[in-house]
Formats: C-alpha cells, sequence, structure tokens
C-alpha cells in the first residue's frame, strides 16, 4: 500500500452490529496528500484497493504553502504519465461549484490498457485546522458523495486525504462513519460518537486535530441523523444554504479595481436632465464601492481578530511545551543527581549498620 497510508477500519461492537457481516463495516484509507514522488503510488494503491473515489479536502496551496501535489490533469487535453508504476490519468469532465469540485477521471494501466474510472471529490474551502463553513455545506458535499454510490460496500474503498491526513480527513470519515451505524441500528441515538473516535484512532492515531473539529463533527452528526431518521426535506435544504450553485471564489483572487470618486454637484437645478441621471449613477456607485469597501475592511479585520487568537493558542502551546521541556529536565537532573549519591548513601547506612553492630557486641562481649 501507499507508504504515507494508513486506514482506520472501525469494529462495531455494538451487539447488533455482531450480527452484521464484515461488508458492512466501513473501511477508509486515510493518507496524507501526495507528494511530487508519490503521484504514481497513489494511483497505484487507488488501483490495486479498486477504489472508485478519491475525496480531496485541502487545497494545493493554503496561506502560501504547497500541501499537497496536484495529482490530477487541469484539462481534457492534458494525459499525466507515471512512468514510475505504469499510470496514466485523463480528465473526463469537471463539475465546479462555489465550495467544492466534482471531476470524472480516466485511470489506465499502460501494460495491459484496462481503463477504471474515477470520481474525484475536491472540497475547496475548509481551511486548514479549522471546520467548513456549516455543517449544511459539509453535509451536501457527504450525500453527493454518497449518492455517487462511491461509499458503497460492494465498491472498493473510497480514498480520503488531506494535507496531513487527519485532521479534516477525520473529521469526514468520522461522521460518515457514525452517520453509517446509525443507519444499522435499529437506536440511532445508541451510536457513541467519543467511543467511534477513539476505535478509529486505533487504526490512524492524531484523527481530528482540534477541540473544532470535534466539536463540528457533533454537529454535523446531529444534523444528518435528521436525514437518516427519514426527513427527507434536510438535503433541499442543506444545498440552499449551501449555495453551491454561486461562483466559486479563486484562489488568488485580485482585488477588485476602485473607480475615481465623483461627487454630486450642489447645484443641478441646470444640468440636463440626462446628465443628472448620469451623475445619480455614478454617486450611486460611489456610494456601492464604499459599502464594499467598509465590508472588506471588516471581513479584514475579522480574519485580522482570528489570525491573532491563533497566533496566541499557537504562542500559548509553544510556552506550555517549554514549561513541559523544563520539568523533564528538571527531573531528569534530579534522577542524574540521585543515581550518583545513591551508592554513596547505601555505603554509608551500610557502614552505619556494621558500626553500630560493633559497638553494640563489643559492649555485651566486655559485660
Amino acid at each position: 500500500m501507499h507508504r504515507n497510508c494508513g486506514g482506520t477500519q472501525p469494529i462495531l461492537e455494538h451487539p447488533e452490529d455482531i450480527k452484521k457481516s464484515s461488508a458492512s463495516q466501513k473501511i477508509f484509507p486515510i493518507i496524507q496528500g501526495p507528494l511530487p514522488n508519490s503521484c504514481g503510488h497513489f494511483w497505484q494503491m487507488v488501483w490495486e484497493q479498486k477504489s472508485r473515489a478519491v475525496v480531496m479536502l485541502n487545497r494545493v496551496i493554503e496561506k502560501e504553502s504547497v500541501k499537497c501535489e496536484k495529482y490530477w490533469p487541469s484539462t481534457k487535453e492534458e494525459t499525466m504519465s507515471f512512468e514510475d508504476t505504469g499510470f496514466s490519468l485523463r480528465l473526463l469532465c469537471e463539475d465546479v461549484k462555489s465550495y467544492y469540485t466534482v471531476r470524472q477521471l480516466q485511470l489506465q494501466r499502460s501494460s495491459t490498457g484496462d481503463t477504471r474510472e474515477i470520481f474525484h471529490f475536491h472540497y475547496t474551502t475548509w481551511p486548514d485546522f479549522g471546520v467548513p463553513e456549516s455543517p449544511a455545506s459539509f453535509l451536501n458535499f457527504l450525500f453527493k458523495v454518497r449518492e455517487s454510490g462511491c461509499l458503497n460496500s460492494d465498491c472498493g474503498p473510497a480514498v480520503v486525504h488531506c494535507s496531513a491526513g487527519i485532521g479534516r480527513s477525520g473529521t469526514f470519515s468520522l461522521v460518515d462513519t457514525c452517520l453509517v451505524l446509525m443507519e444499522k441500528r435499529q437506536d440511532p441515538s445508541s451510536v457513541d460518537i467519543r467511543e467511534v473516535l477513539l476505535e478509529m484512532r486505533k487504526y490512524r492515531m492524531g484523527l481530528i486535530q482540534t477541540p473544532d473539529q470535534l466539536r463540528f463533527s457533533y454537529m454535523a452528526v446531529i444534523e444528518g441523523a435528521k436525514c437518516i431518521r427519514g426527513d427527507s426535506s434536510v438535503q433541499k435544504r442543506w444545498k440552499e444554504l449551501s449555495n453551491e450553485d454561486q461562483d466559486p471564489v479563486p484562489d488568488h483572487a485580485p482585488p477588485p479595481p476602485q473607480p475615481p470618486k465623483r461627487a454630486l454637484p450642489r447645484h443641478n437645478e441646470n444640468k440636463a436632465p440626462h446628465l443628472l441621471s448620469e451623475e445619480t449613477t455614478d454617486a450611486e456607485n460611489n456610494i456601492s464601492t464604499e459599502e464594499t469597501s467598509v465590508q472588506e475592511k471588516k471581513d479584514s479585520k475579522t480574519n485580522n481578530i482570528r489570525k491573532r487568537h491563533r497566533e496566541d493558542r499557537i504562542a500559548s502551546t509553544a510556552q506550555k511545551v517549554q514549561r513541559m521541556k523544563q520539568k523533564l529536565n528538571e527531573t531528569e537532573v534530579k534522577r542524574k543527581r540521585w543515581l550518583y549519591w545513591k551508592p554513596i548513601v547505601i555505603n554509608i547506612a551500610a557502614v552505619t549498620t556494621l558500626a553500630i553492630g560493633a559497638i553494640v557486641c563489643g559492649s555485651m562481649y566486655f559485660k
């Protein structure tokens, strides 16, 4: 299997689940984002596992840092070849939404000429160490993956990855696993999210990195349970709330050019009607631009506050780690000091005991 991969196979320990066949158990190969020298092995793993879908939860570039290699072609005319493992890849079609993209890829094995169609579900707005915009948008994406049939037990396991393969990937896998358990059990409330996560962590350490991701997982499972219990209208509501049909935000969108501000003249009596109308329109455009600028400043201020809070958390964590290291060092110094003095103290105690014994014996002898 791919050298960066680690799977999760939660064991369903509830009595109702023991009666189920092994095919009912969820299996997710959860991996880190492919590296420049491992893309060929990544697709080899997809082929060997007979996977029909790849779920990608990160962008290639985030915060001016490369999170993983771009391992799929950008256009239909482009063909990516992986000579180290003997595979090639083509883009068949692409459906771009506001916060995710669904691609249909054709994976071909060069030695035999056999081909397979692979779905690539790419969540493009999930921040690193963060959570999606809302449970509705996340569940709309998750059920889009489910509706493709790629998560069914008769298919190979869907490959899930983000940058490190534990935070966002763990959130996705935990929510889907809990919803599957709710579907299979007569009492959905018997699903213990905490126990499911602890079981998953036996197979992949560190799944879900932050308290916010765990809190979001609970919210998504609670919201998704409404659909599991038969309320089919919630899916339509998720789609409406997610605004998936809006234009996607580009990775590096330049700020829009600001038109020069033009104020309305104070005396408009002598102006022609059509000129007055044009000036009024310009003024309205200026007002709209100012409102947009104010909103951008508010958004920028909010982002700066969040950035400062995150930096404070990182600094606080670093201080805690430093204090822990200092305590460990002090403990190690004390331990070494004791190991140095231990034989001396034992020898002194032994000599003292022998001396006292000799004195006692001598006094008894002279008596």
